[in-house]
């Protein structure tokens, strides 16, 4: 199994999901990367790529994400790639890749206050 080191931005607050049967808790968010380049002719570039991950782990998802994790959080994380495939209604196949989260690390770890007047 191959191991994926990413650093980067949420891109929007985690959905926390609960398993049917189980309830078990589970985390879905997307990581956004961005990597700044010169190319050929020395004008500057940069390209952003947003990656799917889901974290399995329920203590993690509970007492780290939920009230930590928010849209911008800059992140650290390390898990495996899995592709995953389906066929939609209209009978074409699609394909998606996923980051599978071992380990997750929020690098502004503030917890969300409710505003008080």
């Amino acid at each position: 199994m191959q191991t994926l080191t990413l650093e980067g931005y949420l891109a929007a607050d985690p959905s926390i999901l609960s398993a049917q049967g189980s309830g078990k808790k589970r985390a879905s968010f997307r990581v956004l990367e961005t990597t700044r380049f010169r190319r050929a002719d020395g004008a500057p570039g940069e390209r952003t790529t947003g990656f799917n991950c889901i974290c399995f782990n329920e203590a993690t998802t509970e007492n780290y994400l939920q009230p930590y994790a928010r849209k911008g959080s800059r992140v650290l994380i390390q898990g495996h790639v899995e592709n995953d495939t389906w066929t939609g209604k209209d009978g074409v196949e699609h394909y998606d890749l996923r980051l599978i989260v071992s380990e997750i690390r929020l690098k502004n770890r503030r917890a969300a206050t409710a505003a008080t007047i």
